[in-house]
This record gives C-alpha cells, sequence and structure tokens, in this order.
C-alpha cells in the first residue's frame, strides 16, 4: 500500500495531479515533493536521474537528433485553507480545485505522465522539476541550475508546462520592482508646520502612476501589454510623528521588446527627481515561434499562439539560447487566487498534445 508521499506515476494524470497538490510544497520547503518526485522517477531503467537540491532533472539518452526540455516548479505559494483537493462540477466542465492545481502541479503532473510512459519519444527529453519559482528571482531553482549545472538544460527547444490555457503563448513580458523613496523632515504632529510630511510627498509618484499610459507591443506578431503600478506603500513610525521617510514600491511589466536596462531607464525617467532603487529584476523574451521546433509544436497542439503577460522562467532559457514556450493547464488569472482551480479536460488536453508531438 502506498503511503502518502508515494507518486504512481502509472495513474490517471488527474489522479496524479491530486496526489502532486496534496503533498504541501510552499516556496522553500519543497523538500518533501522532491523527495517524492526523485523516488518515483528513479525505478525508470530509461531515465538518468540527478539532482541539486530540491531540484530534479531526469533525461532521456537516446542519441536523437533533437534534445527537448520540458520544465516545471514544484513549489506553490502559500495555501489558503484550499487543501486538500477536490473535484467539482462547474458549468464550464469538471474542475479540479486547490492549492497549485492551476499553478502549476496539474503541468507537473503532465511532465510525469510523459517521463513514465513514453520511453522511446522521437527527441531526447530532459525534464526538470525546480524549486523557489514563487518568490525573488536570486532565489530561483531553474537560475541555480543554470549556474551550477548549465549541461543539465542543454536543448534545441524547451517548454515550461506553466498555465496557459492549453495554449502555446510565446515568449514573456519583464518584470521589475523598484522602490520610490519620497523623503522629508521628522516633527511632533501637533506642530506639524515645522516638519515636512514624507508621505504628503508621494502623492507626486502616484499622480505620475494614475496618468501613466502603458503600452501595447507586437513582437513577433504576438501582442504583449504592459502594465507599471504601485503595489506597497510603507512610512511613518508613530501616531503623533510627521513621518520623514515614504517609500513606494512599484512594479513594472515590460514587453520583451525591451531589455532590462531600457525597461530600468524607462521607470528612472518616470520618476525623476525621486530616489528609485531596484529591488527584483528579470528580463523578458521574445517568442521565438519561428524556430522549427517551436513551429512544430505550436501546429501539434492545433490552437493559435498567444503572449504571456506574466513573466516566467522561459526569459531564463532564452539567456541560455533556448527557445521556450508556455504550454500547460490552467487559466493563468486563476493562479494565487483562494479559489485556485484546473479544467480536468485541460490536463487531459495538455498531456495528450505534448505525448502526440513526442510520438
Amino acid at each position: 500500500m502506498p503511503t502518502d508521499d508515494e507518486l504512481d506515476l502509472s495513474c490517471d494524470v488527474v489522479d496524479l495531479a491530486r496526489a502532486l497538490c496534496d503533498i504541501e510544497s510552499v516556496s522553500g520547503r519543497e523538500e518533501r515533493l522532491a523527495d517524492a518526485v526523485e523516488a518515483a522517477l528513479l525505478p525508470l531503467g530509461h531515465l538518468e536521474v540527478v539532482r541539486d537540491g530540491n531540484a530534479v532533472v531526469a533525461r532521456t539518452a537516446l542519441g536523437r537528433a533533437e534534445r527537448v526540455v520540458i520544465a516545471g516548479h514544484l513549489d506553490t505559494v502559500p495555501v489558503a485553507d484550499n487543501l486538500p483537493t477536490r473535484l467539482v462540477s462547474t458549468p464550464d466542465g469538471e474542475q479540479l480545485r486547490g492549492r497549485g492545481t492551476c499553478d502549476m502541479k496539474s503541468g507537473v503532473a503532465v511532465q510525469l505522465r510523459i517521463a513514465a510512459t513514453l520511453p522511446e519519444p522521437n527527441r531526447d527529453i530532459t525534464f526538470v522539476f525546480y524549486d523557489q519559482e514563487e518568490v525573488e528571482a536570486a532565489r530561483n531553482g531553474l537560475g541555480r541550475l543554470a549556474r551550477h549545472h548549465p549541461e543539465w538544460l542543454r536543448g534545441d527547444f524547451a517548454v515550461l508546462c506553466e498555465p496557459s490555457d492549453g495554449t502555446v503563448e510565446g515568449g514573456c513580458n519583464g518584470t521589475l520592482r523598484v522602490e520610490v523613496t519620497t523623503k522629508g523632515l521628522a516633527a511632533h504632529s501637533a506642530r506639524w508646520w515645522t516638519g515636512s510630511n514624507a508621505i504628503h510627498a508621494a502623492a507626486g509618484p502616484l499622480q505620475r502612476l494614475a496618468g501613466y499610459r502603458p503600452r501595447e507591443v507586437e513582437v513577433e506578431g504576438l501582442v504583449y501589454r504592459e502594465g507599471m503600478n504601485a503595489v506597497g506603500i510603507r512610512g511613518g513610525i508613530a501616531g503623533n510623528v510627521i513621518p520623514d521617510r515614504c517609500v513606494l514600491t512599484v512594479n513594472h511589466r515590460f514587453a520583451p521588446d525591451r531589455s532590462l536596462e531600457q525597461a530600468e531607464a524607462h521607470v528612472r525617467d518616470l520618476f525623476a527627481g525621486h530616489d528609485v532603487t531596484v529591488v527584483d529584476a528579470a528580463g523578458g523574451a521574445r517568442p521565438g515561434l519561428d524556430h522549427p521546433v517551436a513551429a512544430a509544436f505550436v501546429e501539434a497542439v492545433g490552437r493559435p499562439p498567444a503572449p504571456k503577460y506574466g513573466w516566467t522562467d522561459v526569459a531564463r532559457f532564452s539567456d541560455l539560447g533556448i527557445p521556450a514556450v508556455n504550454f500547460g493547464p490552467g487559466d493563468p488569472s486563476l493562479a494565487h487566487r483562494d479559489d485556485e482551480m484546473c479544467p480536468v479536460s485541460q490536463i487531459r488536453h495538455c498531456e495528450r498534445a505534448l505525448r502526440d508531438w513526442l510520438t
């Protein structure tokens, strides 16, 4: 009788997705799930299995003319009373509901099913299961693999099983998070005129944000929507003190026609006159759908490609010179929500499309 952490890779892909989701793996605490994935893959004789921290990599070595990397992250955002998973019926069909069902353990279930049941694919495959994607870029497990073991990630094309509604999403927007600091002079609030209120001074940057008009940019046939939004503000030390410092956190999502350096220059220009500090940054990725392997994959999926508005790790593959796309089950707009869910039909569609392409 299998234990709670044993994964049966011969079972139905939806049952496997449920099992993966029910092993809690919030970012930084993926060891239990990584152990289960590694234990499930090690008995498969057609795969070489290696590990770095809580990232597990499994590879075929069949001498095929092309190698494809199929990747997905094991971590989730914190649980919000939405585990264990459950199947629910909706007007749109049966849904798997619970933390990780959309982002992105249903996609990981597809990876594992292909890894276990396709011993002789028409291309060599590297399966990557990595940690800490849902936190700051410096901790990202795929980035760590790229630094420590770049040879593990070599390939001609990559598929990242991020939720994409079962459609190929090319490239991704970049993301830049900055802190805009306004300064004042501390004083007693009863004698406020002797000080200068840094929180009031934040009205200037906020007005610039309110009037900002983001671009819609066509890149290689796909239209990307940008964004520039305040996502946090902090200031003040007591209820009777005029604050001398206020920090506004701004997130800029920028199209892949701009480099990280160009995006940073744009943000600094927008907030000219204020201190701007970059606290997190990751460049975007161009679609790359003109690559022959990518074109063949789009054809196999049978749906028109779309742009990826959010940042994903396809950008890391792009930095390695590997064209990459997003393709996985789940509506990206449901990721991280307390009522996160994934259509059962999409999980099956994604497994079938990958299997057809690789056979």
